[in-house]
Parts: structure tokens; sequence; C-alpha cells
């Protein structure tokens, strides 16, 4: 159970770290076609995009979705840990 835990734990964790480089690459240059950036981008967009449909027009250039996404895994990891 306990190990469990610490999976589903450092899931949520690698989710959001994830999710933060992908901030940080946004604000320095680098090449877009880089396998592994390309992957990151992949990866985070499945969980950004949806929650930019939902969030209305931007505007400004700032893109509020990484923040909220961060709330909404912290709050899907505590439920489910809390299960557990």
């Amino acid at each position: 159970m306990n190990f469990l835990f610490i999976i589903i734990n450092n899931i949520f964790q690698l989710i959001q770290m994830l999710i933060m480089i992908r901030v940080v690459l946004s604000w320095i240059p680098h090449d877009p076609y880089n396998q592994y950036i390309h992957l990151l981008y992949k990866i985070t967009d499945t969980i950004l995009n949806p929650i930019r449909d939902f969030l209305p027009l931007p505007i400004t250039s700032f893109d509020f979705s990484p923040i909220i996404a961060f709330f909404l895994i912290d709050f899907l990891r505590k439920i489910i840990l809390n299960i557990f």
C-alpha cells in the first residue's frame, strides 16, 4: 500500500516538473525541433490544451494554463492519495 502511494505521488510530481520545465523553456530560446523538447511539448500539451480551450481568449500574452494545471494536479493528487 505504501509503495503504491509513493508511485502515485511521484507520477504527479513528475507531471508538475514537466510543466515547470516547459514554462522555463518558454522564457529562453530553444530548438523546438529537438526530439526531447518535442516529446515534452506532446506530454504537456495533453494537459494544457484542454485548460486553454476552457479559458477565454487571452487579453494579454500571458498563459495562465500552467498555473491552473498546477492547482488541478495538486488537487487531484490530494484526492487520490487520501483514498489510499
